[in-house]
């Protein structure tokens, strides 16, 4: 069982950057995907970025290509999503979750675990 905890949320005015932080715990760090997913009220959770397993390989969403970059340290089990420009419309909770697979999926559904979200507002 994998325990995932996300930190680094908060206020920002827009044009800010927040770096968000995942720290994983009880299972093989290295063997997992990892995925960063964020949801607005009222709307569907939807993925931001994915990252293999060595960290060689990301994917992106189109609405955060060029302002976000996702990083993994195996050595610290710890997932970084850097948000950098950041718009009112990147406000929602995000979460990051992991996935035991050797492809790099963008389905939430894929995701084995998750954490319990941090809140990201961005202020006009």
């Amino acid at each position: 069982q994998v325990q995932l905890v996300e930190s680094g949320g908060g206020l920002v005015q827009a044009g800010g950057s927040l770096r968000l932080s995942c720290a994983a715990s009880g299972g093989t760090f290295s063997m997992y995907v990892m995925g960063w997913f964020r949801q607005a009220p009222g709307k569907e959770r939807e993925s931001v970025a994915a990252i293999s397993r060595t960290g060689m390989n990301t994917v992106y969403a189109d609405f955060v290509k060029g302002r976000f970059t996702i990083s993994r340290d195996n050595a610290k089990n710890t997932v970084y999503l850097q948000m950098n420009s950041l718009k009112p419309e990147d406000t929602a909770v995000y979460y990051c979750a992991a996935e035991r697979s050797v492809r790099v999926g963008v389905d939430a559904g894929e995701y084995d675990y998750w954490g319990q979200g941090t809140q990201v507002t961005v202020s006009s």
